[in-house]
């Protein structure tokens, strides 16, 4: 920038010298002007430095005063000796000075602005960005200074009947507010919704034992539930179980069913294939496991690398999403009542029902087109009940109407009955767009039109049509590759989401360096990479194992491909936020299980849900947007999420995270600001919850 300015000073002082000659050539006989130039020959003398190398290069030929040279130009009108002369020739020289500058400045400019790489704009827009993120700060830490000493203080703890509550589901005020026919267990955020204080654990809570053995025992302390809950369930997978003193086991045998592994083994017949063990081999990775009971069918499907994601209303007591959660295992809210689920078109490779309190046949099957919605091309659905027995409705006309409903609706939306054994029935959804031309005209629900066929809808109202059809990723499951190579696109299938190898390539190096980090730094501490050898007593507390991991802004899923690949023994919920760009589809089509949220809501999950908490550029993304809540609010729900102990790792651009570590003290966290080497511009803040004991009254 420092060459323009003598460049303009020099453009101009040319100009006044250009005038002055052009002065001189009009008045060339005057008289009065000579004699002057006479005078003032002395001062003239100045212009010989500048004559003597300017006639190196162009040497005076002139024969005569008014003569024309040989080259048929007008020579100088004065002898070179003269001062007239002299001063001819500096003007001169100066404006060729001038346009080889000019020409020097202009060339070089231009091959600078050429120059400017595509990493040099990154920059440049880099700190346009970190201008904008530290201006949103500065304000934010102007309004939070503006209220007073006493929003620095700490933050109060919530009265003993929040330990279980969830902000969002509130039975009772629903039913208050007019809802009735199921919709009162339905997710209803408002503006006062928020929680601001921070949830204690229950009294004699203990940190879960570590896995496997986390898995089938949990402390029934951690939970609300009764032994009357425990041995009056309906469930078929909730019976598994057996409360035992301070614990809780699960089994997989039972006096009233076979066990769980049997069940298993019983729907793997059914498709065709050996055992569960071959579910992969069919297409099948990812489970919706609606009313899962308390986890036991996802529990035995675990250790098949298949992952169950479990769905159930909210239950103030006795919650299977609570149990299931307490041992470690991937669930969260979620009711067909009213709503449609939170999950993309064409989810899951399979849903499973085993008596889980869906009436599929009420509300014209709307429910049903859900599960066919979230169902992938070729996926199953398992749906395990009494009204499906055969000897059952020979005798009961009301059953049979019921079982007939639902037979023939799902034959209406395309799904051939596979296989029918006892309780059990297995529907196969249809793999060609073109059965659905192929119904006899009004036999079913319609296809959505685009603007109804929404890929990712948040809690939007149920539809009654056939949604997923004008999906491009509309892909029968056996088409699709195997797990685990599924979880690695390639680039015709990247292309269905709009991305290029290169920006997944970029994604997974960046979360295996982070998880190299984050292990090194916390692996002293995390004994999930130690199993218990057996014989081996289990640690003295706190035990600090690590089961799952929220990612609350989980872009295409690296973390989680760079935990599995490092043989980590966890499984992510990958969060997308509302806030950001949707790839939740590639993430579900990964082989991995996630959820679309806004983070101003609260997360639908139970207190003390999480081992760890992971933000990687959230901070930066919430700023960017028009937030309807603080950074506080969001950190205090981060606080619900997590069980006493749990980690947090955020990391974020620097004046973010510093703003961030300011508030940790507000919430009684442990906190430390890393800095990262390859990238200056950041930083990772590690916070542990505390273990805040509730005494006994």
């Amino acid at each position: 920038m420092s060459r323009p300015l003598p460049l303009h000073r020099g453009v101009s002082g040319m100009r006044n010298l250009s005038n002055s000659n052009d002065f001189w050539d009009s008045e060339v006989k005057d008289k009065t002007e000579k004699d002057d130039l006479d005078r003032n020959r002395a001062s003239d003398q100045s212009y010989l430095s500048l004559r003597f190398p300017f006639r190196l290069l162009c040497p005076d030929n002139s024969p005569s005063k008014y003569g024309i040279t040989e080259n048929g130009f007008a020579s100088d009108p004065f002898s070179v000796g003269s001062p007239r002369s002299r001063h001819k020739l500096t003007v001169l020289f100066l404006k060729l000075s001038l346009v080889v500058i000019v020409i020097l400045a202009l060339t070089g400019s231009f091959w600078w602005t050429l120059s400017i790489s595509t990493l040099s704009r990154g920059h440049i827009f880099h700190g346009y960005r970190r201008l904008q993120e530290q201006l949103v700060l500065d304000l934010w830490d102007i309004g939070e200074l503006s209220l007073g000493a006493s929003r620095m203080k700490e933050i109060d703890f919530c009265p003993e009947e929040s330990e279980n509550h969830i902000p969002c589901f509130n039975i009772s005020e629903n039913l208050a507010l007019g809802y009735s026919d199921g919709s009162e267990y339905d997710r209803q955020c408002g503006q006062g919704s928020r929680q601001s204080c921070l949830v204690l654990p229950p009294v004699n809570y203990k940190i879960p034992l570590r896995w496997p053995t986390g898995r089938d025992v949990i402390w029934v302390a951690n939970v609300k539930i009764t032994g009357q809950e425990v041995f009056t369930s309906g469930s078929l997978t909730k019976r598994m179980m057996m409360l035992e003193e301070e614990q809780i086991s699960f089994r997989s045998a039972s006096l009233m069913f076979d066990g769980v592994e049997d069940y298993s083994h019983q729907i793997a017949e059914m498709i065709g294939l050996r055992n569960e063990s071959n579910f992969i081999q069919a297409g099948v990775r990812t489970i919706l496991d609606i009313g899962c009971g308390y986890g036991s069918f996802g529990a035995h499907l675990f250790s098949k690398q298949l992952l169950t994601m479990c769905i159930a209303n909210y239950e103030s007591s006795g919650s299977q999403v609570q149990l299931t959660l307490e041992r470690g295992l991937p669930a969260m809210i979620g009711s067909f009542n009213s709503k449609q689920l939170p999950y993309p078109s064409l989810s899951f490779d399979m849903l499973h029902c085993a008596r889980c309190g869906i009436d599929w046949d009420e509300k014209d099957g709307i429910f049903l087109i859900e599960v066919d919605r979230v169902l992938k091309p070729g996926g199953y659905f398992v749906w395990t009940s009494p009204l499906t027995n055969v000897q059952s409705f020979l005798r009961n006309k009301e059953k049979q109407k019921r079982w007939n409903f639902v037979r023939d609706f799902a034959e209406n939306l395309c799904w051939e009955l596979m296989s029918q054994q006892e309780e059990t029935v297995l529907w196969k959804k249809t793999s060609k767009k073109n059965c659905y031309n192929s119904r006899k005209p009004g036999s079913g629900p319609p296809i959505c039109s685009k603007g109804q066929d929404v890929e990712s809808p948040y809690y939007r109202p149920l539809q009654n049509c056939i949604g997923g059809t004008h999906s491009r990723r509309w892909l029968p499951i056996e088409e699709r590759p195997t797990w685990p190579s599924r979880s690695n696109l390639n680039k015709n299938e990247l292309a269905l989401y709009g991305l290029h190898s290169k920006e997944l390539n970029e994604d997974t190096t960046d979360s295996r360096t982070a998880v190299r980090n984050y292990w090194s730094l916390l692996s002293p501490l995390i004994f999930s990479d130690h199993p218990k050898r057996p014989g081996d007593e289990d640690p003295s507390p706190p035990y600090n194992m690590l089961r799952n991991v929220l990612d609350m802004n989980a872009r295409y899923g690296g973390l989680n491909a760079a935990l599995l690949e490092a043989g980590k023994s966890v499984w992510v919920m990958n969060v997308v936020p509302t806030s950001g760009p949707n790839y939740l589809p590639l993430i579900l089509d990964r082989g991995y299980v996630g959820v679309l949220h806004d983070w101003c809501e609260a997360f639908p999950t139970y207190p003390r849900t999480y081992d760890m908490v992971h933000a990687d550029g959230l901070l930066s993304l919430e700023t960017s947007q028009h937030r309807r809540c603080t950074m506080l609010d969001l950190f205090t729900e981060i606080d619900r999420l997590l069980r006493p102990e749990g980690w947090i790792l955020i990391r974020d651009a620097a004046p973010l995270v510093e703003s961030a570590r300011a508030l940790t003290t507000r919430l009684k966290w442990d906190a430390r600001i890393i800095e990262i080497e390859s990238n200056s511009d950041e930083r990772l803040l590690i916070c542990q919850k505390p273990f805040f004991k509730k005494q006994a009254m």
